[in-house]
């Protein structure tokens, strides 16, 4: 079930038109701005409460509606809720959209254009950037996207609907990722105070849900990729920088497609590997889709060894 749960919801998300007005996105941010607002008073308690609010209350609302609609209606409903959770957490478009703009733009030698749309993406500094590092910026980001907007989503959505709570996972997942950078750009852009209490807790949270998932995904890039390669750079950054989720997967990925990327905190050495090119946005497009077909067909066979047994 949770299979079909996943295939559905892919390809709707892959059937949608991008929505920069997405209502779920608009709901969401009121609630955890309510959240905030409500429970913050500045100790770590307040911050948990905050928290809990802002990511349990709607994850276990979601298994509550789940557990309601299998028990009085049965599976079939209750499958199509999932399928709609997952569908409304699932990102894939979220960030392709901004891959295929700055792709397009530097094949046709536009890098001002280029520039323009990594600076309206992800808010950086990028007037001097050269060719090389827009390509460079370009992966990292859509390597982190893919991994936060789909392969975790769908690990925490395959292990909790395989414990009987729905789609739960894919909303722990998301909200959790989504309060920790939230709450640390509303601290410094936005009308509403954040404390560091419940900035600390949202990362600290953050960084033990991710811990897992971002592991997983690393290892299906080095299954898909130039495995030893990819261990070997993993090997080395998690001695280096143990506890750094995002560092240790874009280690990974340099590994895997042989691409001399950088760590997420842009301070430590870049990773060997041949210095970005045009071409490589091809490469790393091609590791993120087999790596998904890796997972649909890994949860395949989960499902049908679940419905033998």
């Amino acid at each position: 079930m949770s299979f079909i749960s996943v295939l559905i919801a892919l390809l709707i998300e892959q059937a949608r038109p991008l929505s920069r007005s997405n209502p779920v996105h608009a709901g969401i941010r009121t609630w955890v701005r309510w959240s905030s607002r409500n429970f913050d008073a500045g100790k770590s308690f307040h911050g948990w409460l905050a928290l809990g609010f802002a990511v349990a209350g709607p994850s276990l609302a979601a298994s509550a509606i789940y557990w309601v609609l299998e028990t009085l209606i049965g599976w079939p409903v209750a499958l199509i809720w999932s399928v709609a959770v997952l569908y409304a957490t699932l990102g894939f478009r979220q960030f392709s959209f901004h891959f295929t703009q700055i792709r397009d733009a530097l094949a046709d030698a536009d890098e001002d254009r280029a520039r323009e749309l990594l600076v309206s993406w992800k808010q950086i500094e990028a007037s001097e950037l050269p060719r090389s590092e827009i390509v460079r910026h370009v992966i990292e980001y859509s390597v982190l996207c893919a991994h936060r907007h789909v392969f975790g989503v769908l690990f925490w959505f395959s292990l909790l609907a395989a414990f009987g709570f729905g789609p739960a996972g894919a909303v722990l997942y998301r909200l959790s990722e989504f309060v920790a950078r939230y709450w640390q750009h509303t601290s410094k852009a936005h009308y509403q105070p954040v404390s560091e209490a419940l900035k600390q807790t949202a990362g600290d949270v953050w960084t033990v849900i991710d811990w897992v998932p971002s592991r997983i995904t690393a290892l299906s890039f080095a299954v898909v990729g130039s495995f030893e390669d990819a261990i070997d750079c993993w090997r080395n950054y998690e001695l280096r920088y143990a506890g750094d989720n995002d560092g240790l997967l874009l280690a990974a990925t340099s590994g895997a497609v042989n691409i001399r990327l950088q760590g997420a905190d842009r301070q430590s050495e870049p990773f060997a590997g041949q210095i970005p090119e045009f071409a490589h946005l091809a490469v790393v497009v091609g590791l993120v889709w087999r790596t998904v077909v890796m997972w649909l067909v890994l949860l395949a066979l989960l499902t049908m060894a679940r419905l033998i047994g």
